[in-house]
């Protein structure tokens, strides 16, 4: 044995999940025999068949026109097998209802890593049996098998004839091979050819494999029967893929009673915050973002998400992200289990006691820029950042809200607009004599006398770069005491008008 088994594993088979994913979307099909066909080597074939058009004598593999010949009355749709995998991937997603490990195994099947989940559920046989109802519910005819292994679950739904088949924990390996002895090698997910060859030996169950050396396997029919096989027995592991990113902390409640009303989602949301972050906490974490997935007993998944400016494991403060968007969450008949979720956490030191909660202005800060940032978007909340240039729109950067200044730091002495515009705006100016603040200015239709003037502020840009000219800077205030900033662009020369700008407002 590879060691001492503490994973279980769940395969949950779907037999008829082609044709059944057509009724599902074709109600009126479900009476009638239904054939899924393709075209192969120019003809068209029948690759699946409901269990009404297999009564009547249809196979999979059969010609359209046989097939028709024997049941006139064939329904037929053509094979979708992209609309049959991502079927199958929203499947996996309703299955993290019971963990957050799912993962597809091949079209037409399911793998479960149920350790250490099946106790929220009422144990493994009350987990299997609320499974399969539900998934019986949802139109979908299973097989489950519960196992030490993926192989030896996948051997058992696909080959034990039963609706479910637990496995007890394999002590020994002995009791791996006792489980699977009598189970058809084609429980080995072998190709056609393997099981073909297999079988010309008289090698129809597992435990046939048993007494033969694993050298003289594979010489004779290659490496995959004896890898498939030990897998199966736990001689060797078996990784399986989740079919979506794993979050690295979560906390699941399996609520005994549906809710649906915001006070019972609430209640058990703050229980959930309290269990994850003490989970961060002792993990020396805080949570980026997470993930709050709410399953209803209608097979609908209804998630919220929230993000913060920093790492966070503060309950409260999360609950607050949360609470603004529950209203969006239809619990439709009832929410039968919760699922919270931290899906990008970061190191976060130990801070002694609920300083988050006294207060502080950083504290109010942070909350102030999750809020912002969960309706708005987090790209849209920036911190300005000074930058090493004397043109005022190139002397700000964008930076995060609690970035570290990156050595610059802001100018000291310059006395600039309350507002500045993000881009000048050309206006027309007159001025006396050359060199002179103006008088009058004219913005957008609209004169503006001048009645005192100060400057100039002589500005010129990155002289490696040359693209403008300097800049005459002047405060000025007009007849009504609103202060403007302008700039005159380029120097007096003959021949030429230079332009003005007005580049802000003071207050």
């Amino acid at each position: 044995m590879a060691g001492h088994h503490k994973k279980r594993f769940l395969c949950v088979w779907f037999p008829w999940f082609m044709t059944e994913r057509l009724v599902r979307k074709e109600p009126e099909l479900a009476k009638r025999a239904l054939g899924a066909i393709e075209e192969q080597r120019g003809r068209l074939v029948v690759a699946a068949a409901n269990q009404r058009a297999l009564r009547a004598g249809l196979r999979p593999g059969m010609v359209l026109a046989d097939a028709r010949a024997i049941e006139p009355t064939l329904q037929t749709r053509f094979v979708n097998r992209a609309a049959d995998r991502a079927a199958l991937v929203r499947l996996a997603g309703w299955a993290t209802r019971y963990t957050p490990w799912a993962a597809l195994a091949e079209q037409d099947s399911l793998f479960l890593d149920l350790s250490g989940c099946s106790h929220l559920f009422g144990g493994e046989e009350a987990l299997a049996e609320d499974l399969t109802t539900r998934l019986e519910g949802f139109g979908l005819t299973c097989a489950v098998g519960l196992a030490d292994t993926p192989g030896a679950a996948w051997a058992v739904a696909h080959q034990s004839g039963e609706k479910i088949t637990i496995l007890p924990p394999f002590g020994a390996l002995t009791d791996a091979m006792d489980a699977l002895k009598d189970i058809s090698i084609s429980g080995l997910r072998l190709a056609s050819d393997d099981l073909d060859g297999l079988a010309s030996f008289g090698l129809r169950k597992i435990g046939g494999l048993y007494p033969l050396a694993r050298r003289t396997l594979t010489e004779r029919f290659g490496p995959a029967p004896v890898l498939r096989l030990d897998q199966a027995l736990g001689v060797v592991d078996e990784p399986i893929s989740p079919f979506a990113p794993v979050a690295p902390r979560e906390r699941r409640a399996a609520l005994a009673e549906p809710v649906s009303t915001r006070e019972a989602i609430e209640g058990v949301l703050h229980g959930l915050l309290d269990e994850l972050c003490q989970t961060l906490n002792r993990s020396g974490e805080g949570a980026r973002a997470l993930t709050l997935s709410c399953h209803r007993v209608d097979g609908t998944v209804s998630r919220i998400r929230i993000g913060t400016s920093r790492p966070s494991r503060w309950p409260q403060p999360l609950f607050r992200l949360f609470a603004e968007r529950l209203d969006g969450v239809d619990p439709g008949f009832g929410i039968d289990v919760m699922v919270l979720s931290a899906t990008q956490v970061e190191p976060l030191k130990a801070i002694q006691g609920n300083w988050h909660v006294k207060g502080g202005a950083k504290a109010g800060l942070a909350d102030l820029v999750d809020r912002l940032g969960n309706r708005f978007g987090f790209g849209r909340i920036t911190r300005p950042q000074p930058r090493q240039s004397w043109l005022p729109e190139r002397a700000i950067d964008d930076g995060l809200p609690f970035a570290e200044l990156a050595g610059e730091e802001w100018p000291s002495g310059r006395e600039r607009p309350l507002r500045l515009l993000a881009w000048p705006e050309e206006v027309e100016a007159v001025a006396p004599v050359p060199d002179d603040p103006p008088m009058l200015f004219r913005r957008r239709g609209r004169s503006y006398r001048v009645r005192a003037a100060d400057g100039p502020e002589r500005l010129e840009g990155e002289w490696w770069l040359k693209d403008e000219a300097p800049r005459d800077y002047y405060q000025v205030e007009d007849e009504a005491g609103r202060r403007y900033w302008l700039y005159r662009q380029g120097l007096y020369e003959p021949g030429s008008q230079p332009k003005w700008f007005l580049h802000g407002v003071f207050a």
